[in-house]
Parts: structure tokens; C-alpha cells; sequence
């Protein structure tokens, strides 16, 4: 299966060394979003629901790079759970969200 790496300049980036997401076969992993506003690449402030708005809005434009969306993420209605304790980037960010989508039929 080809591997592609997908960049959008919809949704920011960090200077660190990772895409934002990789498309793999029919699924795309995107990785571990923070409220950063795209044209900037700063922290957005605002409350947990803030946020979570632009954490939202970033993958939305990732997925959409990669030819899917929200609606087809594996992560909905019974997601498998991960949990990992660390410490956020920096102490601004409420929430992080990473997500793994289908591609459409």
C-alpha cells in the first residue's frame, strides 16, 4: 500500500519534525491536534469548548486534504480507547485530539 503524507496550510504547523496526517490505504491517521490557530501558529486561548472548536476545525481541513471527513472517523459511537497520561505542550492547550478516518466508498 502506498503511504502519503498529507499537509494543508488550512491547519497550522508546529516546526516539529511530523505531518500532520498520513493517509494509509483506505485510512488516514492524523495526529494529535491543539488549539493553534492555522495563520499564526499560536495558541487560540478561550475555554475548554473554544478549543475544542479549533482543534475541530484543523482536522476538519486535514481530513478534508486528504479527501474524507468527520463523518467517516472510527473514532465515534464505541471508540477504542487510548489513554495516555503526559504533560500538554504547553500549559495553554485544555485538549488534544487525534483522530483515524475511513475514506469514502
Amino acid at each position: 500500500m502506498k503511504r502519503e503524507v498529507i499537509d494543508t496550510d488550512r491547519a497550522p504547523h508546529t516546526g516539529m519534525p511530523y505531518a500532520q496526517a498520513v493517509r494509509y490505504g483506505n485510512l488516514v491517521f492524523v495526529a494529535g491536534q491543539v488549539a493553534l490557530d492555522p495563520a499564526t501558529a499560536k495558541p487560540t486561548g478561550g475555554d475548554i469548548a473554544a478549543q475544542t472548536r479549533r482543534v475541530l476545525d484543523n482536522i476538519t481541513a486535514i481530513l478534508e486534504e486528504a479527501g474524507t471527513s468527520l463523518q467517516y472517523a472510527l473514532d465515534s459511537l464505541d471508540p477504542p480507547r487510548t489513554t495516555v497520561e503526559a504533560a500538554m505542550p504547553r500549559e495553554q492547550f485544555l485538549v488534544e485530539i487525534r483522530i483515524i478516518a475511513g475514506m469514502p466508498d
